[in-house]
């Protein structure tokens, strides 16, 4: 998921862990989170290009800062800056892509009636 941002923005934990990495992949800076909990399995989210100010093995907590958007020169939002954000289920071969959307509570939809209207 790609969400627009401005260089120097904070990036925030979108969940409780553990940082499982935070340096340079591929010439980009990334942060990753694992998280684990009943019912939950191997989760990890992903987020890139953040320069980080958490360090690998740091426990995180929801919405704590674990670094800021950078203008990477790898960006395939250019010339826009924005944050990529992954979720995956599992590790290896066996990994599975998820929409990070749904870690996100959302409030429930109600319809209300239009007063008025034939």
């Amino acid at each position: 998921m790609d969400l627009l941002g401005g260089p120097g923005q904070e990036v925030l934990a979108a969940g409780q862990g553990t940082v499982s990495y935070a340096g340079s992949l591929f010439g980009r800076p990334v942060v990753a989170i694992d998280h684990t909990g009943p019912g939950r399995g191997a989760l990890r989210t992903t987020y890139e290009p953040v320069d980080p100010v958490v360090k690998v093995g740091d426990r995180v907590r929801v919405g704590q800062l674990i670094g800021h958007l950078v203008d990477s020169p790898i960006n395939h939002c250019a010339p826009r800056t924005c944050l990529h954000w992954g979720l995956v289920r599992g590790f290896g071969h066996a990994a599975r892509y998820l929409n990070p959307s749904a870690l996100l509570e959302r409030a429930a939809v109600r319809l209300l009636p239009v007063w008025g209207v034939r």
